[in-house]
């Protein structure tokens, strides 16, 4: 009785009260989830010289990260997990304007802090793979496990295409299916569809940039990456032609 009493008195003075709090650690939670299992993914791929994973797992680690992630915080925040998301919930009137840089920098101080874990995590592989060097581009590199970089021939303006299509079929899909006059979905697969939704578009449309759809899921790591060591080339966009 006496560790039962404590436990309820302990779970009382931790239990957050303010909406707004709740919300925001809900977001914070919910993306780094979605960010630890899709880095995991590519991490998988790449330090294990594709043993471990191909592009298949990633694109499944990417879509179930997603449905992940909208199971740990849907009902608190919504678990956006995405800028691009929670702006299109502002211009549609869903979602109040002055939460939308709150829950930008939830995102993307989760996906920076997921960059982190997954680079403890696989640290020994990602030193050896590397052969002791953090480097952004060529046989050996280690950056892409973090954050998308485009292919050799993908030009910037075909680049900004590539992200502007891949993200807006996500967004108006997702907008799509919480719309009460469409097909509902069965109450409590929304995240299986939305993971669907995201595999679909990783199949279709990955090849250019890595499919990143998500700002805050490619600034975060890349930040990361930035100060961790690879140095200020994460920045540069390299046009490579054979």
């Amino acid at each position: 009785m006496g560790s039962a009493s404590l436990l309820t008195r302990a779970q009382r003075l931790l239990r957050i009260r303010n909406q707004l709090v709740r919300e925001c650690l809900a977001e914070l939670l919910s993306t780094f989830v979605m960010m630890t299992i899709t880095l995991s993914s590519v991490a998988q791929k790449v330090a294990f010289l594709g043993t471990k994973g191909n592009i298949i797992t990633c694109y499944l680690g990417g879509a179930l990260g997603v449905m992940g992630g909208v199971y740990t915080a849907g009902g608190i925040s919504g678990a956006h997990m995405n800028p691009a998301f929670s702006l299109a919930m502002c211009v549609t009137e869903q979602f109040p304007w002055w939460k939308f840089p709150i829950f930008l920098v939830m995102q993307t101080v989760a996906s920076f802090v997921s960059a982190g874990a997954v680079y403890i995590l696989y640290y020994d592989a990602i030193w050896y793979y590397g052969n002791g060097s953090l480097t952004v581009y060529g046989p050996n590199e280690t950056a892409s496990i973090f954050a998308t970089y485009p292919a050799d021939h993908v030009s910037l303006a075909n680049g900004f295409l590539d992200q502007v299509i891949g993200t807006g079929v996500l967004i108006v899909v997702v907008m799509a299916l919480m719309d009460t006059r469409n097909k509902a979905v069965p109450k409590g697969l929304e995240p299986v569809v939305v993971a669907l939704l995201v595999l679909s578009i990783e199949c279709s449309m990955g090849a250019n940039c890595g499919c990143p759809l998500n700002p805050a899921r490619d600034i975060g790591p890349r930040l990361f990456t930035y100060l961790a060591g690879w140095g200020p080339e994460v920045f540069r966009w390299v046009e490579r032609r054979g």
